[in-house]
């Protein structure tokens, strides 16, 4: 096997493109993947300055990383979670910062006991939702909160095609209808509420740890200590079996659901609640309290009684 383009020997081979690759060919490649992402969804703006979220993990680094070399003016955030475990958060912020460093652009750090008032190793118990929940609700937010005081329209994530696959395929697992019509490559900047992109949503997780390790780029090989036993790994082996045996499988899973999701929206007969304005911060929410002032209430009622 060789590179389709100069006949070296390849770094990598994508069966679901029946591509090889040597190291001289592949990241202007994956580059490319990610601006025709960009530009087929209009995530971001000419000239518009982006803000990613940069967790240390592979993804948001080498999204980071494809963004610069594209030209845009992309500047970083890195939400120290306070997660404890195995020195998780310490490690992922050095992590971010040696990127930055390297890439030469801003990062953004803002601390989560901090701001919160603890880590996210103790969240979840107190707070009644699971770990990978309540963390994905504190950083949701905290995300949009932050890229609106500093001036940002625009926040780039670095959920990839396997990321989106395995949620669409939860998703229609569990008929979780507001879910499905809200999966997109693209949430608009509506209410308060900056818009979120996912420029990584036709490369995988292979693709992004090659890139990485081409280009010198620098990312935490340790996945979160809270990861362990979520459902979403048990979809993930489903969807590599389903892969391996037909290569594209992913892609065309995807693509069709975002091609029909239009058509099924209407047939459904979707309709958005109205939104109100949550008393205690004034986020859009569809009642009277949002979700993170909510887990953020029982939070701090459960450290008053415990302590």
């Amino acid at each position: 096997m060789k590179c389709k383009i100069c006949r070296r020997p390849p770094v990598i081979f994508m069966p679901a493109h029946r591509l090889a690759l040597c190291a001289g060919h592949y990241p202007a490649w994956f580059r490319k993947q990610v601006q025709r992402a960009i530009q087929r969804f209009r995530m971001i703006h000419p000239r518009e300055s982006v803000l990613v979220a940069v967790s240390g993990g592979k993804d948001s680094a080498a999204l980071w990383h494809a963004l610069v070399q594209l030209g845009y003016a992309a500047e970083g955030l890195y939400l120290d979670l306070g997660i404890e475990r195995d020195g998780y958060s310490r490690a992922s912020k050095a992590v971010a910062e040696e990127l930055a460093r390297i890439l030469q652009r801003p990062l953004h750090v803002v601390s989560i006991p901090e701001t919160l008032g603890l880590g996210i190793d103790r969240v979840p118990r107190l707070s009644g939702r699971p770990p990978c929940s309540a963390c994905g609700l504190v950083k949701r937010y905290q995300m949009n909160h932050i890229a609106a005081r500093l001036g940002f329209s625009v926040v780039a994530t670095g959920h990839n095609l396997d990321d989106e696959a395995v949620t669409l395929l939860g998703n229609l697992l569990g008929w979780q209808m507001d879910y499905l019509f809200r999966q997109s490559p693209i949430l608009p900047g509506e209410g308060g509420f900056v818009r979120k992109v996912k420029p990584l949503i036709w490369v995988g997780e292979k693709e992004t740890t090659v890139y990485n390790l081409v280009e010198g780029v620098p990312f935490a090989r340790e996945e979160c200590p809270h990861a362990a036993g979520s459902t979403n790994l048990v979809l993930k082996d489903v969807m590599y079996r389903l892969e391996h045996e037909s290569p594209g499988t992913k892609r065309r899973f995807l693509a069709g659901f975002l091609k029909w999701k239009p058509k099924l929206e209407t047939a459904a007969g979707a309709e958005r609640p109205p939104k109100e304005r949550c008393r205690r911060c004034g986020y859009p929410t569809t009642g009277d309290t949002c979700a993170y002032c909510r887990l953020r209430q029982r939070v701090e009622q459960r450290v008053q009684v415990l302590s």
